[in-house]
């Protein structure tokens, strides 16, 4: 029996779920069960296939991460949302919750970020370094909480952990995020940070699809929705 998934859209060419904490998008060093293979899972019993169902990965999110992971049912469908990816046609937007409030109420950040794969983390300068990547997102502050503030970011680049790096560089860690300067984790090792929304064009049908993912069922996040 496959696990229970929250499915945020499907039809016959796309699936979208809203990934909890702690699911790792694809398989890894770890060994543990990715999210495309239980996916997999979940359309061959779904769908009674004889064989093993096509699950295509599009984009990913880090593990301590929730929100909207979008999968292509078909290989056609991969292609064309790997180049609308590829062509920065697919708008992301996220949810937030900081520390401390950042600088201005709604600004756009530029940082180059350098990757240390070693230790899994990226840092963030404001002048170019070699092999540094150039990392830009719009913020803003949408809710003021008792203890911490909830931001919308768009990235407008997807480099490793930018959000998490860039975010904490301007002094507003996300909580629980203790690699990036936030002082505790979340009792479940998660961070607060949620995939929140997606805009893209359907890959066949060419239609304008929207999806928005419901936070997580958790004290902080319910006090933001």
């Amino acid at each position: 029996m496959s696990r229970k998934l929250e499915i945020l859209f499907e039809d016959n060419h796309l699936i979208a779920i809203n990934k909890i904490s702690g699911d790792i998008v694809q398989g890894d060093k770890t060994g543990d069960e990715p999210l495309n293979e239980i996916v997999a899972a979940h359309l061959k019993e779904k769908y009674n296939k004889p064989g093993d169902a096509f699950v295509g990965t599009i984009h990913r999110i880090d593990r301590p991460v929730s929100g909207i992971v979008l999968f292509a049912k078909t290989s056609k469908a991969l292609a064309r949302m790997n180049a609308q990816f590829q062509d920065k046609e697919v708008q992301k937007t996220y949810w937030a919750v900081v520390k401390n409030q950042p600088p201005k109420q709604i600004e756009t950040i530029t940082h180059h970020l350098l990757r240390n794969r070693q230790k899994n983390k990226s840092y963030a300068y404001a002048h170019e370094y070699k092999d540094s990547k150039e990392s830009t997102l719009k913020y803003e502050v949408i809710k003021k909480l008792d203890r911490y503030f909830l931001l919308e970011v768009t990235p407008f680049t997807g480099r490793h952990h930018q959000i998490r790096v860039q975010l904490s560089t301007i002094g507003s860690p996300i909580k629980g995020d203790v690699k990036y300067g936030f002082d505790r984790t979340n009792h479940d090792a998660s961070i607060h940070l949620h995939a929140r929304k997606i805009n893209f064009t359907h890959p066949v049908t060419k239609e304008i699809i929207e999806i928005i993912a419901p936070t997580p069922n958790e004290v902080i996040w319910n006090a933001c929705s």
